[in-house]
């Protein structure tokens, strides 16, 4: 059905962050995403704004998301709580809309102005078993607020002016030590959103590296749980302190959990939704295996993060084996990209569980195209109830 913006862009973002299978902007450790293209979509099919006009405020969401987030410090930010999507999505998706609405530069400020009192979003569901539905609706939360702050901009409602810079600016309130001066852009940088991973595993992104490493350390997933001692793994702070529950009890949950995640991976299918569907909660064979695993904090691999999410992984098998595998960025960043059929391959199949009468290349014609679409009806058209 339809809805107004606002509405439409809360109910779609919140859709694709959804699975945990949307894009990642590393450095920013954001999924700009769900957040942005929802709103440009729904900005921008009200506002009757050519395919040309959506895309550019697509990279325009995604370059302000981005920028943000070494500018407030997020590794740290995130270490103390804040989710980053929640926390910066909002912004982004204000500009995407506010270059939709035709916002010049004091509007555009005025929304970012407005979007700052609206801002917010907790880890806390990253260590809470069950209630971790809330996760999903952080991409919702931003895309609603973003274009109900330009849309108010719109309207001539003023907001402050320095959202990001300021004394009470959103890198000074949540940065422990903000750099502002990175909000700027370096000359001749290509623009952000080329610097984006697509997830191949539907888990939290930090854990993607991990993954890659288990196969690559139990010859492709096919090594005998039976024949492991413990899996030990290295990688960031935030691996240790806030992914190893070891009972989950939702879906978001066990996404979120180190020790599920790879005992499912290689017991079930890594690139499954499947893998972590409710049934799969209580698998003793999966607990049993994810009780195995544990996680230390590597340096190293602290340093490089956000702007790496590497990990490493050591397989001890019953026999007394060592086997150990590194990986800096896992397939799907943009240093080891999926290529275009695995795209595409990810859509069909996502797709056919919620919409099986769908025809993917009527999609993938109508992507192609929409650069020079004089409106998104054709795309947007695709997906609407008949």
């Amino acid at each position: 059905f339809r809805a107004p913006p606002p509405v439409a862009a809360l109910v779609n973002a919140t859709a694709a962050h959804g699975l945990e299978m949307d894009d990642t902007h590393d450095e920013s450790i954001t999924h700009p995403g769900a957040v942005v293209i929802a709103t440009a979509l729904a900005v921008g099919s009200a506002e009757k704004r050519s395919g040309g006009e959506i895309l550019a405020a697509i990279a325009a969401g995604y370059e302000v998301m981005a920028r943000i987030g070494p500018a407030a410090d997020v590794a740290n930010m995130i270490e103390r709580g804040f989710h980053p999507t929640a926390l910066f999505g909002g912004f982004g998706a204000a500009a995407t809309a506010g270059k939709l609405l035709g916002l010049d530069a004091a509007g555009l400020c005025s929304a970012w102005g407005l979007m700052l009192s609206m801002a917010g979003g907790s880890m806390q569901f990253a260590e809470d078993p069950h209630g971790t539905t809330v996760k999903r609706l952080h991409g919702g939360y931003g895309a609603h607020n973003g274009t109900m702050a330009a849309q108010f901009a719109k309207l001539g409602i003023d907001g402050p002016k320095q959202a990001f810079d300021g004394t009470y600016g959103l890198c000074n309130m949540y940065g422990q030590t903000p750099q502002p001066e990175k909000l700027e852009k370096a000359a001749n940088a290509r623009l952000e959103i080329h610097n984006i991973s697509i997830k191949p595993y539907p888990c939290c992104r930090l854990f993607h590296s991990t993954i890659d490493a288990l196969s690559e350390t139990t010859d492709g997933m096919t090594l005998a749980p039976d024949q492991i001692e413990k899996i030990v793994v290295g990688g960031p702070t935030i691996m240790v302190t806030q992914h190893l529950m070891r009972r989950p009890t939702s879906v978001m949950a066990a996404q979120y959990s180190l020790p599920f995640t790879l005992a499912t991976s290689l017991l079930k299918n890594p690139h499954a939704y499947e893998s972590y569907a409710e049934d799969q909660l209580d698998d003793e064979a999966i607990l049993s295996l994810g009780d195995r695993v544990d996680a230390v904090v590597e340096d190293k691999l602290d340093d490089a993060f956000p702007a790496h999410f590497g990990s490493w992984v050591e397989v001890t098998t019953r026999d007394g084996e060592t086997r150990r595998a590194d990986v800096l960025d896992s397939y799907g960043t943009a240093a080891c990209p999926m290529p275009d059929d695995a795209l595409r391959d990810k859509f069909t199949g996502l797709a056919a569980t919620v919409m099986p009468d769908l025809d993917p290349k009527a999609v993938f014609d109508a992507v192609d195209a929409f650069p020079d679409a004089p409106n998104a009806d054709a795309l947007v058209g695709l997906f609407a109830r008949k």
